[in-house]
């Protein structure tokens, strides 16, 4: 990119990181969003698509003096340590004019480094109360919950026909979705559904997410359990399903499951709730603020067998009223937690520190 060029940018949007993740899938989704309200840059070429411009680190320190056409500082938005080092450097040793936003969604204890990075931050965001509460070293400057695609997940006309169309057995479908280890909590769900199941034939619990070699025995324990149970053509493992396959799958679904142990946000239950499902999830990540506990499905004390299978049996015995869940729970994501909307609340947030 030349100087130029560069002129132009307001936004950069740190991507330091290699390895794909839920934080870079956010930011990918959240890019043609932000590109319609303001100029921007990725800063790390991995993973970004052709139509949205980004520079190497490296050149970014080479152009990194370059002034805006408007004079005003560039906005560089850091989700990670290494983006806010980025942006220290560039800011004091290569005369950057730069106000800098880190957004955190972790929920944990921040290391004593992380506190000081965080301290030499213009403005700080975080994506739910709770992730908040843990930034103990300054105070939050906005809530900008993170949303998902309302256009890729959206409730089908005919939930029975979306379900029928996956082709699986049974009438209706329970699922989960995501890697497949202890940390997201699946056994309880197949624990669950061992027990429930033999009272109701007309539900399908589905188990969509990749297995690494290091969680097989994981996976093969509760394998066990279900073919023990003579459940295998009801609680099934599909394994990870292709980009384009996951909102079908969404839409089939009349209960969508979040359980995990821990979770940094977790979008997979908004997902489902988008697509039509009433949920029942843990109280990880930022679910507990986003669920509306008898509304929009359950939101339940983590790592709960027993609750879990009440809950879930509620579910499963009462179409009408899940189903009713299901039309209340997307319209408070449509309402409330679309990626437009998270894109807008932080290019206006920018545009307000600076």
């Amino acid at each position: 990119m030349k100087k130029d060029e560069f002129s132009k940018i307001e936004l950069l949007i740190g991507n330091s990181s290699r390895k794909f993740s839920g934080g870079t899938s956010i930011m990918l989704q959240l890019l043609d969003y932000q590109a319609r309200l303001k100029p921007l840059v990725v800063i790390g070429k991995h993973f970004v698509p052709d139509n949205i411009q980004s520079i190497s680190f490296l050149n970014f320190l080479k152009i990194a003096r370059c002034k805006t056409l408007n004079g005003k500082p560039r906005i560089f938005y850091a989700r990670r340590n290494d983006e806010m080092i980025q942006a220290l450097i560039a800011k004091w040793f290569f005369g950057a004019k730069l106000k800098i936003i880190f957004s955190s969604s972790a929920q944990r204890t921040h290391t004593n480094f992380t506190r000081w990075l965080i301290d030499k931050m213009d403005a700080l965001v975080s994506t739910s109360n709770r992730a908040a509460s843990y930034l103990v070293s300054r105070k939050v400057d906005m809530i900008i919950p993170h949303g998902i695609d309302i256009n890729r997940f959206s409730m089908p006309k005919n939930k029975d026909a979306a379900w029928q169309s996956l082709g699986y057995t049974g009438k209706f479908g329970i699922g989960i979705f995501g890697r497949v280890r202890y940390s997201k909590g699946i056994d309880i769900l197949v624990d669950a559904g061992i027990n429930l199941l033999p009272n109701y034939p007309e539900a399908t619990i589905i188990i969509c997410g990749e297995c690494v070699p290091t969680d097989y025995l994981y996976k093969q324990k509760m394998m066990d359990k279900v073919k023990a149970a003579k459940l295998e053509e009801r609680i099934l493992f599909i394994g990870k399903q292709s980009f384009d396959d996951l909102p079908k799958l969404f839409q089939g679904m009349k209960v969508v499951a979040a359980l995990s142990r821990n979770e940094g946000y977790g979008l997979t239950p908004l997902e489902g709730m988008a697509s039509g499902a009433a949920v029942i999830t843990s109280e990880e990540g930022a679910w507990k603020e986003i669920i509306r506990n008898d509304v929009d499905g359950f939101c339940i004390p983590t790592d709960n067998l027993e609750l879990t299978e009440l809950k879930l049996e509620e579910l499963i015995s009462d179409n009408d009223k899940t189903i009713e869940m299901g039309v209340n729970a997307n319209r408070n994501i449509v309402e409330n937690y679309s990626i437009e909307d998270e894109a807008r609340k932080i290019i206006e947030f920018a545009e307000s520190i600076n």
